[in-house]
């Protein structure tokens, strides 16, 4: 990754926009508290208390401070926040990011989670710092493997008990995509595969 600073853009899509999270956004984190998953699987607060969502919308431009990562929130065409997306940068030596997102339950089933995940997939594939974009997912969460498949993303293979969710163990499915200088060095290698010597 370079070392300067990080701007975030606004990207906009056919019915969304991707840009920064905004105070006025705080009914919609109070929202996804009350969601049975959401909270257990991000950092959204369990609690609906306007200072605890103000909170979370404070650490989410702390992210891009502190080069964690680029985080957005996903409005609608009236510009109101309906769920969140990030792409975060991993930790070591890879050259990976990875994604995250959720939709609150008031407007789900909108095909708001695909244009979000295409519009930002779709930016973050010409970041030259980055090889690779991935994304994890729940065996059991079917549409958002089918999400992540529908914006071209590929399943890598099952990784087992690898994050904690709620104290348990859990298995996750791994998709991922490659960057344009990715798949332009396996152009120029006449590869399939990226081999380092």
């Amino acid at each position: 990754m370079t070392d300067g600073p990080l701007d975030l853009p606004t990207l906009h899509g056919r019915r969304l926009i991707l840009r920064e999270w905004r105070d006025s956004d705080a009914p919609i984190v109070q929202e996804a508290s009350g969601d049975s998953l959401i909270p257990i699987l991000t950092t959204v607060p369990s609690t609906d208390g306007e200072a605890e969502a103000l909170a979370f919308i404070a650490r989410q431009r702390d992210r891009l401070a502190t080069r964690a990562g680029y985080v957005f929130a996903i409005a609608d065409a009236s510009d109101v926040a309906v769920g969140h997306i990030g792409l975060f940068f991993s930790s070591g030596a890879g050259a990976r990011a990875s994604v995250g997102y959720w939709i609150a339950p008031s407007q789900r089933r909108q095909g708001y989670a695909a244009e979000a995940l295409g519009i930002l997939t779709a930016w973050a594939l010409n970041l030259a710092e980055l090889d690779r974009v991935e994304l994890y997912v729940e065996p059991w969460n079917s549409g958002s493997w089918r999400t992540a498949e529908r914006a071209g993303y590929e399943r890598e293979g099952l990784l087992r008990a690898w994050e904690r969710i709620d104290g348990k163990p859990c298995d996750m499915f791994m998709y991922a995509r490659l960057t344009t200088s990715a798949r332009s060095r396996q152009a120029e290698s006449g590869d399939q595969r990226l081999t380092c010597s």
